[in-house]
């Protein structure tokens, strides 16, 4: 399944942290063709003042000056490793330490100074659709895990219905089945409610007990 890549970036807003100079007047030109408009965040004392809580994953573009050491602080996602917005290094001096600084910020995109007005375009186009693919596989994976999850649920409820009620597999799934309906309720979270409300503690002897399903498998409960 493929997505749909953005290629007008019109709207937008690009956040450009880096000290002026003249080369950036060719970035920002670019930009405006681009329909996006460029803003210069103030930089006190080695740090840029940004507005964290305030950038717009749909809107705004980061572009961090990798020759500025330590000039932004972004919170990076620790499971998905993405920033709350597409990160678009600037790249002057290539050292591996200022390259792996703005690849820990999340930047997907890089763009060499002083900026030609001819690359921008390419840049703003991987760097945005870039964040968007990274974006869209988590969510998925964070989907298999919860379906994961909920699987394990089922077949819990399941074993615990045949336990306690001494209906057979296909009689007891077919209950819960009958129930989420009644409940309007998706499988998993009714079964996840179910077993909150009928599971019994936890056994701390450290024994285990099972039940033989159809097709001769065991399940441990």
């Amino acid at each position: 399944m493929s997505s749909r890549l953005l290629q007008n970036f019109k709207g937008g807003r690009a956040i450009v942290v880096t000290r002026r100079g003249g080369w950036e007047s060719a970035l920002e030109t670019t930009l405006a063709k681009l329909g996006v408009s460029t803003e210069y965040p103030e930089i006190v004392d080695g740090r840029a003042r940004i507005d964290v809580a305030g950038l717009q994953a749909d809107r705004d573009i980061l572009f961090v000056d990798g020759d500025l050491e330590g000039a932004v602080a972004l919170e990076v996602n620790p499971a998905s490793r993405l920033p709350p917005v597409p990160v678009i290094g600037l790249v002057g001096v290539e050292a591996p330490s200022r390259l792996k600084a703005l690849v820990n910020l999340g930047a997907t995109s890089f763009l060499r100074k002083p900026v030609h007005g001819g690359a921008v375009y390419t840049s703003l186009f991987m760097g945005i659709n870039q964040f968007l693919l990274r974006a869209e596989m988590y969510e998925r994976l964070q989907g298999l895990e919860e379906r994961r999850r909920g699987r394990r649920a089922v077949i819990r409820a399941v074993v615990l219905l045949m336990q306690q009620d001494g209906l057979d597999e296909e009689g007891a799934y077919s209950q819960l089945r009958r129930d989420s309906m009644r409940a309007r309720q998706n499988m998993e979270l009714h079964c996840e409610e179910f077993l909150s409300k009928r599971a019994k503690p936890p056994d701390t002897s450290g024994r285990t007990t099972g039940i033989t399903l159809q097709g001769g498998k065991k399940q441990a409960i």
